[in-house]
């Protein structure tokens, strides 16, 4: 039955896809973040949705008769070196045999997200990706809230197979920076009982990342809750909603979650802990040795060999920096970073420039709730191996859209005042505007 109902979802918007690519961008993105198709057991499991949308989707671009502007901006074209170095140090990697099948996975991605930048240019399309962000992994945190409260997290959620997202760690990681995106749409709603479901799916999904067991996701919760109160206009109703969600999270867990978490400063006796400190400095020789990076995957066994301080206790790479680092090198790192900080200063832009604007007040409180979803992803992902992870990357389109959304109406809202301004004092020249007094 699941098969037919997503076999039947995915090619009945084929039609509205080619149509109009921006629903062929939001479809891919909806497939790339939840996997609904793994959700299944029978032939939509392994059927190539993802590639069908893309091809679907480009095609569509190609035909359509819409206007498509590309928003340059220092993003964007990061965004693009980033990709562009990712793919000149693949020529170069230490283990050929493996780095183009990780980079046609990345790049793939990476390319999606620019179509996505290209083709969404209206509003309601952008506030259609947000929800289609939020709903997508909310699934899985009501999923797993009501699944972890059934068993008194004596369980560890899981993701969906086959997905960036399939480890737990991951999981809590991409709930973590689900959380302020349906804050957002919280602040969207006006109907008392939407607001208190979306309400409900937040503090679901918060204990469902507490229910994968996860210490990364707890620091990165806790830092994203700091900042989701800090970014919210209405803090004594967000410091009511968070002051309750922090106790109804640690009564639905066991002691022996809070026995894992304990050990967050046991470092120097934790096998895990000391497994990371190796991948780091692993990749810091690596990096030191070879200045273009090793190439994606070049975190495997055969890699630490030569290049670990251990040799034989081999790790992912478990932290999106140290990933960057070791896989292409300082000057990686560094276009990383900046599209990091970049990201932040847009988002920062957009805050400032709509803030007396009452019509654009969605685009401030969008701007900031990517921001809090970001601070998740940097603190959680210093200890996990995603700095490829989609999720990012959309949430950094989603400040991008916006920003192309809001400058035509904040250009329009400039001249008319403009106008007004003119028609309250006709004919006084500009330099005695406010010094003309009466004899």
């Amino acid at each position: 039955m699941r098969d037919v109902v997503i076999f039947g979802i995915i090619f009945g918007l084929v039609p509205m896809m080619l149509k109009r690519p921006a629903i062929g961008a939001l479809v891919f993105m909806w497939i790339s973040i939840m996997n609904p198709h793994r959700l299944a057991y029978g032939p939509a499991h392994d059927f190539p949705f993802a590639a069908m949308v893309a091809g679907i989707t480009l095609i569509s671009v190609f035909k359509s008769k819409e206007p498509r502007k590309f928003p340059a901006s220092a993003v964007t074209v990061l965004l693009l070196v980033f990709a562009a170095w990712m793919t000149f140090t693949s020529f170069f990697a230490l283990s050929p045999t493996i780095v183009w099948m990780e980079w046609n996975r990345v790049i793939k991605t990476l390319f999606m997200v620019v179509i996505t930048m290209l083709v969404v240019n209206t509003e309601k399309d952008l506030k259609l990706m947000v929800w289609i962000l939020g709903l997508s992994l909310g699934f899985f945190g009501l999923k797993g809230g009501l699944f972890t409260l059934a068993s008194g997290g004596s369980y560890r959620v899981l993701g969906p197979d086959g997905s960036y997202i399939a480890e737990n760690n991951s999981l809590a990681l991409a709930f973590v920076m689900t959380i302020p995106i349906i804050w957002f749409l919280r602040t969207q709603v006006h109907k008392h009982w939407m607001r208190l479901g979306l309400t409900a799916l937040a503090i679901l999904t918060a204990i469902s990342a507490a229910g994968s067991y996860s210490r990364g996701a707890l620091l990165a919760g806790v830092a994203m809750m700091m900042f989701l109160w800090l970014k919210s206009r209405n803090k004594v109703g967000t410091g009511v909603v968070l002051a309750l969600m922090v106790p109804v999270v640690m009564l639905a867990m066991p002691e022996q979650w809070f026995t894992r978490m304990s050990t967050i400063d046991s470092y120097q006796t934790d096998g895990s802990a000391l497994g990371r400190f190796n991948a780091w400095y692993f990749a810091m020789a690596v990096a030191k040795s070879h200045v273009l990076g090793g190439g994606f995957l070049v975190f495997n066994p055969w890699m630490f060999r030569l290049y670990a301080p251990n040799p034989l206790d081999f790790h992912v790479a478990h932290s999106i920096y140290f990933q960057v680092l070791g896989e292409h090198g300082y000057i990686g790192l560094a276009i990383f970073v900046s599209l990091i900080i970049s990201s932040w200063l847009m988002a920062s832009s957009i805050i400032r420039s709509v803030r007396k604007v009452s019509e654009l007040k969605w685009a401030s409180d969008l701007a900031a709730m990517c921001q809090v979803s970001m601070i998740g992803y940097l603190v959680g992902g210093a200890f996990l191996s995603l700095a490829y992870y989609d999720y990012f990357y959309y949430v950094i389109a989603a400040l991008v859209i916006t920003r192309k959304v809001v400058a035509p109406q904040l250009a329009a809202l400039k001249l008319g005042q403009g106008a007004q301004q003119r028609e309250v004092e006709p004919g006084v020249p500009a330099f005695a505007k406010g010094g003309m007094h009466a004899s």
